[in-house]
């Protein structure tokens, strides 16, 4: 439970007609002092102390349902008896008795206090009278705010919900207290202010001796004491403060006592006493003050709470001299985002600029029926002072009276949950001095001048401080990655963490982990959100129920696309729209705040927002168009993707062999564009490929895994890779389609390779290559003898790495594949190095490159020109082979392949260890490590161990000795051969 002082449950503002009869209200609580209620003078047996407990915990709530937990646990914290829920139902059925029929209602398994008259609660007479007081202190007015606050004052008998037991009593006393003493400072603020000092000293003194530790108490008695004449008396307070503050808490005085203290020995002239009282306004205008309460724990938003609060700031003391046109600041964003709850925080802050009144109206524009314009004005002009009579019927006589109204006055207007910019024109002062803030879920694009404001969702940082500051430091400090987890599947959306915590601090049982897994399944995560009559779920169902026939439709299948955003194109096939249409909808969407532009072109979902498309997909969609929809997605980026291969590898094959696509993809006119493409989609064409796990989409997923085979090679989208091949290996084998299981493990095993995870490679490309032969599907068993080739080479086992890449090559040359070939000669041209046999080495990697020139190829080219630097090396031409290795490594960087960049660099060390410059050579092989490379620990190994004979060379031995130690570690854990050497490296280096 979380009620706070002077912070109430925003109600609808009501205007009393002058001349109404008030509705006669006969049942009064008191908790401002015992818990008390009469009927009319006649006092009402309330019963035993817990009972009171109860009647108290439901009045603080003002009409808001208590559910029978948390009134448990307000009763009796964490020693709650066996028989709680039954207490608490023998209270609630005895007051019921004793109370008028209707006040006391059972709901949703709690209870609830409603139907009570005004003024029936001395806290709710309270609050509004400090209100009041507030008003007339902001209008200048302090003696009728002095007359209210004494008033408000003399509601107290005595200690606030006094004999009444439990946690949640006792938690109220001290918020009450510290609210009254906040509201006695205020009174004795102004009586110094009127220049009351004199009659205030002994007041203050008798408070400063009952709350000795409260330093604005002490404070406004020195400024009273000096304004008194009395300055030593005054210092003397300060001294006495001091000392107590040392001695009991350990601190100094906060600044504003210090400041005052030097104020008084400087004899500050501010600080004397006013000539005279102030004097009161002779007249007084209506001013209203509609706006809701601001909710207490308002989190983070700094940002947009300075931007917004400066616009309003100039345009309420006419900055620019002499007034400004009225400022319009709109924020727009999904449903949930914290529209309203920012506005209304921001023009809390705003009051002082616009000391002549606030107003405030939802107007309903999300809902089914939106508020009229002309009921509104009514509304307005009533609250203004204008009576009944004096208001015209015609919306245009309304709009212009309002403006001439407002004229001269300085008013802010809050329009809430507007439905267009039509709604709100006629609304607007359109006068100098006044500002109107606007909240809506579509962006006020047409709303002439206006600032515009996009609200996203919370960061992290803010969204858990939210979350802790509703839940409680204690719980999330104990579980913060639970925590983390839980405001993530919120999708850091204000609403959704505001009832995920809610749920939790009104569940005393549950851990923060507990939460974190009921919002962990996707299926059920909507559900989950609810609490009381706050619900995600109901918030988008308003937005999805305005949308257009066309435009729902567009929600529903777009949501189904597991990938992080989507591209305009991506999106015409899902929708299967030209592009035009389809840019024109998601436009229109991302106005309603139900899409969000990530980038001119790209266009994506609040997670929480694709979960609930996807439920309406599921309840409104057809199983067929569904299906269609994703086929048409994935035929999409395989007929993109596979354009990409062939323009990166002319002459390849391989997309000859790829299953046929009946949607048609993008074409490019140069293979930068193509690239940039592929790179830009990587991780929505992952996801959709992983996304067809069954049904007629799985070969299609397996072959778009290899036409993206550049995402894998690249290092950057690697894992992302990995996690679609092994789901498509596994959903082929179930649906045993021996074709797409082959192709799924080759792409598997080339991950794994990349990595240097050998055995794993190496498994995955035995099964290929047994699967492929069976479904005499050749294409698989070139490339994973490639694979085995390439890993009987890195661990020394070369007969078999010539078998493998001899059969390679074959396969290659009878599919006509002259890459592939090319591709199977460098790879012998690498065996051959390690067999010292430099000549046929060179002799392969130059055959090789001649291949990928004649057929116009670069990264490729750049691939044989590595092999052939690396041969080079071997044969002992130095110069020659350092030529080769920076080009590919240019070429290597052209193309985005950060791995192989990184391998280049291995290798250009090892020339440069060779060449006896050890120098170059440490820089090159610290590159490597920086950079990545292809093969994992193995290649790890090797380049530790060139970085450590260069660091030797250069003398310092104890980093060598480090460098060693780490790549026999790798290499023996690899298997290499490599492992002898850097042993005998070591040897001399441990017997010193």
């Amino acid at each position: 439970m979380d009620d706070r002082v002077g912070h109430r449950e925003p109600r609808v503002p009501e205007q009393r007609r002058p001349g109404s009869p008030e509705e006669p209200a006969t049942l009064r609580f008191d908790v401002l002092g015992p818990v008390r209620a009469r009927r009319g003078d006649e006092p009402l047996a309330t019963g035993s102390p817990q009972q009171r407990a109860l009647l108290a915990a439901l009045l603080l709530r003002e009409g808001r349902t208590a559910t029978a937990a948390e009134l448990i646990d307000a009763l009796w914290g964490e020693e709650s008896p066996s028989q709680a829920l039954a207490a608490v139902r023998t209270y609630a059925s005895r007051l019921r008795k004793v109370l008028d029929p209707g006040v006391l209602v059972s709901e949703s398994g709690g209870y609830a206090v409603r139907g009570l008259a005004e003024g029936a609660l001395d806290l709710a007479v309270a609050q509004d009278w400090a209100a009041e007081a507030e008003k007339a202190r902001s209008a200048g007015d302090l003696s009728h705010a002095r007359e209210v606050l004494n008033r408000t004052l003399g509601l107290w008998d005595g200690e606030a919900l006094a004999g009444v037991p439990g946690p949640y009593a006792e938690a109220q006393r001290v918020r009450l207290e510290e609210w009254r003493l906040g509201l006695l400072e205020s009174r004795l603020d102004m009586d110094l202010e009127q220049g009351c000092h004199a009659e205030a000293v002994s007041e203050l003194t008798a408070l400063t001796a009952a709350y000795p530790l409260r330093e604005r108490l002490r404070e406004l008695l020195m400024l009273a004491l000096y304004r008194s004449g009395r300055q030593a008396e005054a210092l003397a307070v300060y001294a006495d403060t001091r000392r107590l503050l040392a001695e009991e808490l350990g601190v100094d005085p906060r600044a504003g006592l210090r400041q005052l203290q030097h104020r008084i020995l400087q004899a500050d002239p501010e600080l004397a006493e006013p000539s005279a009282p102030v004097a009161e306004p002779a007249v007084v205008r209506v001013r209203p003050a509609q706006l809701p309460a601001t909710v207490p724990d308002f989190t983070g938003r700094s940002a947009f709470v300075r931007e917004l609060s400066e616009v309003l700031a100039r345009a309420g003391d006419g900055a620019d001299g002499g007034g400004r046109v009225m400022a319009v600041s709109a924020l727009a964003g999904i449903g949930g985002v914290g529209k309203t709850t920012l506005a209304v925080h921001v023009a809390h802050r705003a009051r002082p600029a616009f000391p002549d009144g606030q107003l405030y109206v939802d107007l309903q524009g999300a809902g089914p029926r939106s508020a009229e314009p002309e009921t509104v004005l009514g509304s307005f002009l009533r609250a203004l002072g204008t009576a009944d009579s004096a208001i015209p019927d015609s919306l245009e006589e309304r709009a212009a009276l309002y403006r001439s109204v407002l004229d001269g006055r300085r008013v802010l207007v809050l329009l809430d949950n507007a439905k267009d910019a039509a709604q709100i024109r006629p609304l607007l002062p359109g006068t100098e001095g006044c500002a109107a803030l606007v909240t809506s879920r579509v962006r006020m694009v047409d709303l002439a001048g206006a600032h515009l404001v996009d609200l996203d969702v919370m960061s992290p940082e803010e969204a858990l401080a939210l979350f802790t500051r509703i839940v409680g430091e204690e719980r999330v400090a104990a579980e913060r990655k639970a925590a983390l987890d839980v405001v993530a599947a919120c999708g850091f959306l204000p609403l959704a963490i505001r009832i995920a915590a809610s749920r939790l601090a009104a569940r005393r049982t549950w851990t923060v982990s507990v939460l974190a897994a009921k919002l962990a399944d996707e299926r059920r995560r909507l559900d989950e959100l609810q609490a009381g009559d706050l619900a995600v779920k109901a918030t988008f169902e308003l937005g999805y129920g305005a949308l257009e026939p066309a435009q729902a439709r567009a929600f529903r299948l777009l949501g189904l696309a597991d990938g992080p955003d989507t591209s305009l194109a991506a999106a015409a096939a899902v929708l299967d729209l030209p592009v035009e249409d389809t840019e024109d909808l998601l436009e229109s969407l991302v106005d309603t705040s139900l899409l969000e532009s990530a980038a001119p072109g790209r266009y994506r979902f609040h997670d929480l927002v694709r979960l609930y498309a996807r439920a309406c997909a599921d309840r409104d969609e057809p199983p067929g168009e569904r299906d269609a929809a994703l086929s048409r997605l994935l035929d999409f980026y395989l007929a993109t993707a596979a354009g990409v291969y062939a323009i990166e590898r002319p002459g390849d094959r391989t997309v000859v062999h790829l299953e046929p696509t009946s949607y048609r993809g993008l074409s490019f006119d140069e293979r930068t564009q193509a690239l940039d493409w592929l790179f830009a989609e990587a991780q929505c064409l992952l996801a959709c490929a992983r996304q067809q796990q069954s049904g007629s989409g799985l070969r299609r997923a397996v072959d778009l895994l290899w036409a993206a085979k550049d995402l894998a090679e690249s290092g950057a989208n690697a894992k992302q890779y990995e996690w679609a091949a092994s789901a498509l290996r596994d959903a082929a084998q179930e649906a045993a389609d021996v074709r797409a299981e082959s192709r799924a493990r080759t792409a598997l095993s080339n991950v794994h390779l990349a990595a240097g995870r050998y055995s794993e490679a190496d498994e995955e490309a035995r099964r290929a290559i047994e699967l492929a032969t069976a479904a005499h599907d050749a294409t698989p068993v070139s490339w994973a003898a490639t694979d085995r080739g390439i890993i009987a080479l890195g661990q020394g086992r070369y007969e078999e790495a010539e078998e493998f890449l001899t059969t390679a090559r074959d396969g290659y040359r009878a599919d006509g594949n002259r890459p592939g070939e090319a591709n199977a000669l460098c790879n012998l041209s690498r065996l051959y190095e390690r067999m010292n046999r430099p000549a046929d080495a060179v002799t392969l990697a130059q055959q090789g490159v001649d291949i990928y020139q004649q057929l116009g190829l670069t990264l490729r080219l750049a691939n044989g020109r590595y092999a052939l630097g690396v041969a080079l090396i071997s044969a002992g031409r130095l110069s020659e082979g350092l030529v080769q290795l920076s080009d590919a490594l240019e070429m290597f960087g052209s193309n985005r392949q950060r791995l192989w960049e990184g391998t280049t660099h291995f290798r250009i060390a090892q020339l440069h260890l060779a060449d006896r410059r050890p120098a170059q050579a440490a820089q090159h092989a610290e590159q490597a490590l920086a950079i990545g490379f292809i093969g994992g620990d193995l290649i790890r190994g090797s380049v530790l161990n060139a970085l450590g004979r260069s660091l030797r060379a250069l003398g310092q031995s104890d980093r060598a000795r480090a460098c060693w130690q780490e790549a026999l570690a790798l290499l023996e854990r690899s298997g290499a051969p490599e492992a002898a050497e850097v042993r005998r490296l070591l040897a001399p280096l441990d017997a010193s």
